[in-house]
């Protein structure tokens, strides 16, 4: 089966979060079920920022082919991209777009539609809301084009969880909507470094205000009163002055000496991060999966998660917390993790990726949707 993944950015990026983990380990896998995998994105790393690699030919990326057009400014704006779209559409067999407002997204359904060509649309997320929402009358009206442009039968709509696939209903009311969740890359031997007594907690992802790290560091104040070792790594990037106003709020809360800003990590840093967090914390107000914690799960870290994050499973698998996101629930929930088995909950989580996130299990649930795709085409 020749599979044609079109998205805005595309591994090596680290800039844009889980979503290029979890869309480089389902291209993998899907490459290993011996589907012809090729990749359509930009060379986008971020605003104002680039990928170092060829952007005239395809690249060879593991068993992948990618393409990474020039982007000219913002995020995905790529002529380039636009001229070879069809090319490559004409070429698959399946299409699977990622995300929603981006500008491969409306050029990719129309050509889908006039095509006949199946597509299988991953929103990642973008379709769900929050009281902090931004520019919702915009999206509207980008969902409105991208409802007309999707008036297609051979469209299928997949989201990783079912408040996604719920929010994603009332958007598109018709579509089918299917639900895979992500996978997660297990490493072979978890490394784990001595705490010396102290809690070490750990956020990695996007700075932006839906992850509430506001409300994990005002959590943290109430946790200096209580006294005890404690200390918080924030890995991740965001827009400046975002990441800045983290930075303001953590030095007006007195936390300098306890908070520390680590930028983006990536390969030996990720893995470094892993071995030096007790307790991984995502206080998500909305996630429509949350690599992270199945990435910190995976290396044996157990979490507490923000119940808009869709991992209740993490009590029911002995592995975590899963509570609300306010800050006095956050500290309750910190200091109830100190009487806490952390490395045998590390160790229960990790069974639990094993047995339910593997990337085959999850590729072939996938390519069963793809092939589900043609047949009904034909």
């Amino acid at each position: 089966m020749n599979v044609l993944h079109v998205s805005p950015s595309f591994y090596p990026t680290t800039a844009y979060g889980g979503t290029i983990q979890s869309c480089l380990g389902l291209c993998r896998g899907l490459s290993e079920l011996d589907c012809n995998v090729r990749v359509l994105t930009t060379d986008a790393d971020g605003l104002g920022r680039t990928v170092d690699v060829p952007n005239d030919q395809d690249v060879q990326v593991d068993r992948l082919r990618v393409r990474y057009c020039h982007k000219l400014f913002r995020h995905s704006i790529s002529l380039d991209l636009l001229k070879v779209l069809r090319e490559y559409i004409e070429w698959a067999d399946v299409v699977h777009l990622t995300a929603v407002y981006s500008f491969p997204t409306f050029p990719t359904l129309f050509y889908c539609r006039s095509l006949r060509k199946p597509i299988v649309w991953s929103p990642r997320g973008s379709l769900q809301r929050w009281d902090g929402s931004t520019r919702v009358r915009l999206k509207y009206v980008w969902e409105q084009i991208c409802r007309n442009l999707a008036l297609n039968e051979k469209l299928v709509l997949h989201t990783t969880s079912q408040d996604e696939a719920t929010e994603t209903q009332d958007r598109f009311r018709g579509v089918r909507t299917v639900i895979i969740r992500n996978g997660v890359e297990l490493p072979m031997e978890p490394r784990r470094t001595d705490s010396k007594g102290q809690l070490r907690m750990g956020y990695l992802g996007r700075l932006h205000p839906i992850k509430g790290i506001e409300n994990l560091l005002e959590a943290c104040v109430l946790m200096n009163e209580k006294s005890g070792g404690w200390h918080l790594n924030i890995a991740g990037s965001g827009e400046s002055g975002f990441t800045y106003s983290l930075k303001e709020k953590v030095a007006k809360l007195g936390l300098n000496a306890r908070v520390d800003f680590l930028g983006e990590v990536s390969g030996e840093g990720k893995e470094d991060f892993f071995a030096n967090s007790d307790v991984v914390i995502a206080p998500s107000y909305v996630e429509n999966f949350g690599m992270v914690i199945a990435e910190a799960l995976a290396h044996e870290v157990p979490v507490i998660a923000g119940r808009g994050t869709p991992w209740e499973g993490l009590q029911i698998n002995g592995c975590g917390l899963w509570v609300h996101n306010d800050p006095q629930t956050l500290a309750e929930a910190i200091r109830q993790a100190r009487t806490m088995p952390l490395t045998e909950m590390g160790r229960r989580g990790r069974c639990w990726m094993e047995r339910d996130f593997s990337w085959v299990s999850v590729s072939r649930q996938m390519l069963a949707l793809f092939r589900d795709c043609l047949e009904s085409t034909t």
